[in-house]
C-alpha cells in the first residue's frame, strides 16, 4: 500500500514539476530576445540565479554539450535542464514553452494575421531597444561565467585564447575545434579537480533508453528520405528536409535558414520573397530562430501546409535535438565527475566563456550597438540587471521602450 502511495506521489510531483518547468519557459519564450547567446544569459540569470535550479557548473557542463551536438544550442540546453528538472514530460514542456510564443507568431504571420509590411519603420526604435536588452544580458552572463569558471589564471588564458581563435575561425567547424582544442588544453594543463564535483542529478534515463533513444533517431534519419521518396507525400517530404537540418547542422539557427532555402525555395515551392519575408520576421520574435520552421510548413503551397504544416515543420526540425540530448546527457553526467575528466571539462568551460565572449561582440555588439544613444540605453540597461538586480523581463520592456523613444 505504501509502496503504491508512493509511486501515486511520485506520479504526482513529477507533473507538478512539469507544469513549474512549462511556465517558466514560457516565461523565457516570451522575453528571450536576441539570438541563442543571448538565450544562455536569459537562461542562467532564471535558471540558476533567480531559480536555483542547478548550480553554476552544472550548467556550464550542460552548455558545453550542446555546443558538441548538432541543433540549436540554447533550446537543447532547455531541453536538457527540463529533462533532469522533472524527466520526458520536463522535457517537453520546457522545449513547448520556449518555443510556442515565436511558433505562434510566425503561423500567424503565415496566414497574413501580423502583416508582411505592418510595422513599417516605426518598429526600428523598439526592435534596436530589444537588441540593446541582448548587449546587457548576455554582457551579464558572460561576465558571471567567467567569474566563476575562470577563476584562475591558466583558465583566463584559455578563455582569452578560444575567444580570439572564434574570431579568427567563425563558424560551427571553428567552434568545434575551440572546445576540442579548450578538453585537450585542460587535461594537459589544469591539475585534476580536488573535491566533490557539482551533481548533475535528475530524472534522467537509464543507458537502455538512451540508446534506444540515438537509435530512433539514426532511423529517422535513415527512413524518412526512402518513405518520401516512395511515398510521394509532401507531408513526409517536409518533414524529412526539416528533420535532417535539424539533425546534421551544426550552428544554430543563422547556419540551418539557408539550408533550408536551398532545399525548399524552387518553382513549385516556397518563393524566394516568402521566405525573405520569413526569415525577416523570426529575427524579430523571442525565443528559438528554429521556430522558423513553422512558418516554412506554414507557407507551403501544397497540403498538409497552414497550422498543420506548420506543426509537422515544427516537430521535425526539434525532433533530432530532442533526441540527441535523451540519449547523451546521461553518460555526460557520468563522464563530469571523474577527475581527469573535470580537467578537460574545466578547460572545455573555459573555453565555453570565451566562444560566448567572442559571440557577445559578434553578432550581439555589432548589431545592437549602433549609436551612442544605443550604447548608453545598454549602459543603463546592464546598471539595472547587474547592480539592482531588476528581473530580464523587466530589462526587455524597458529597453523596447527606451528604443522606441530615443532609436
Amino acid at each position: 500500500m505504501s509502496d503504491t502511495h508512493s509511486k501515486a506521489s511520485g506520479r504526482h510531483s513529477r507533473i507538478a514539476d512539469a507544469g513549474e518547468v512549462f511556465v517558466a519557459f514560457l516565461k523565457l519564450g516570451l522575453t528571450s530576445f536576441g539570438g541563442p547567446v543571448a538565450h544562455l544569459g536569459y537562461f542562467r540569470e532564471e535558471l540558476v540565479r533567480r531559480r536555483s535550479w542547478l548550480g553554476e557548473e552544472a550548467y556550464a557542463n550542460i552548455v558545453a554539450l550542446c555546443q558538441f551536438l548538432p541543433g540549436p544550442a540554447s533550446s537543447q540546453v532547455g531541453m536538457a535542464i527540463g529533462l533532469m528538472r522533472a524527466g520526458p514530460a520536463g522535457m517537453a514542456a520546457a522545449w513547448l514553452g520556449f518555443t510556442l510564443p515565436s511558433a505562434l507568431a510566425m503561423i500567424a504571420f503565415a496566414y497574413g494575421v501580423a502583416g508582411a509590411n505592418a510595422a513599417g519603420d516605426g518598429a526600428a526604435g523598439w526592435l534596436g531597444g530589444l537588441k540593446v536588452a541582448a548587449v546587457a544580458i548576455v554582457a551579464d552572463a558572460v561576465l558571471g561565467m567567467a567569474r566563476n569558471l575562470c577563476p584562475d589564471r591558466e583558465r583566463r588564458t584559455i578563455a582569452l585564447v578560444a575567444a580570439a581563435g572564434a574570431a579568427l575561425a567563425p563558424g560551427a567547424a571553428g567552434q568545434i575545434g575551440v572546445i576540442l582544442a579548450g578538453a585537450l588544453v585542460g587535461l594537459a594543463w589544469l591539475r585534476p579537480a580536488t573535491g566533490e564535483a557539482e551533481p548533475m542529478s535528475g530524472h534522467l534515463p537509464d543507458r537502455v533508453r538512451a540508446l534506444a533513444a540515438f537509435a530512433f533517431f539514426a532511423l529517422l534519419l535513415v527512413l524518412l528520405p526512402l518513405a518520401a521518396r516512395v511515398s510521394g507525400d509532401a507531408g513526409l517530404a517536409l518533414a524529412d528536409t526539416l528533420y535532417r537540418a535539424g539533425a546534421l547542422v551544426f550552428g544554430g539557427g543563422h547556419v540551418v535558414l539557408p539550408l533550408i532555402e536551398s532545399e525548399l525555395v524552387h518553382p513549385g515551392g516556397l518563393t524566394r520573397e516568402a521566405f525573405l519575408a520569413g526569415y525577416g520576421a523570426v529575427q524579430a520574435v523571442p525565443g528559438p530562430l528554429f521556430s522558423f520552421a513553422a512558418y516554412v510548413g506554414a507557407m507551403m503551397p501544397v497540403p498538409p501546409n497552414g497550422a498543420l504544416g506548420g506543426i509537422i515543420g515544427l516537430v521535425a526540425i526539434f525532433l533530432p535535438s530532442a533526441l540527441l540530448v535523451y540519449a547523451a546527457l546521461p553518460f555526460w553526467t557520468r563522464l563530469a565527475g571523474q577527475p581527469r575528466i573535470r580537467s578537460a571539462m574545466a578547460g572545455i568551460n573555459a573555453a565555453v566563456v570565451g566562444l560566448l565572449g567572442a559571440a557577445f561582440w559578434d553578432p550581439v555588439v555589432t548589431s545592437g550597438i549602433t549609436s551612442g544613444r544605443a550604447f548608453a540605453l545598454a549602459l543603463i540597461a546592464y546598471l539595472a540587471l547587474a547592480l539592482w538586480r531588476v528581473p530580464a523581463w523587466a530589462i526587455v520592456i524597458g529597453a523596447a521602450l527606451g528604443g522606441a523613444a530615443l532609436l
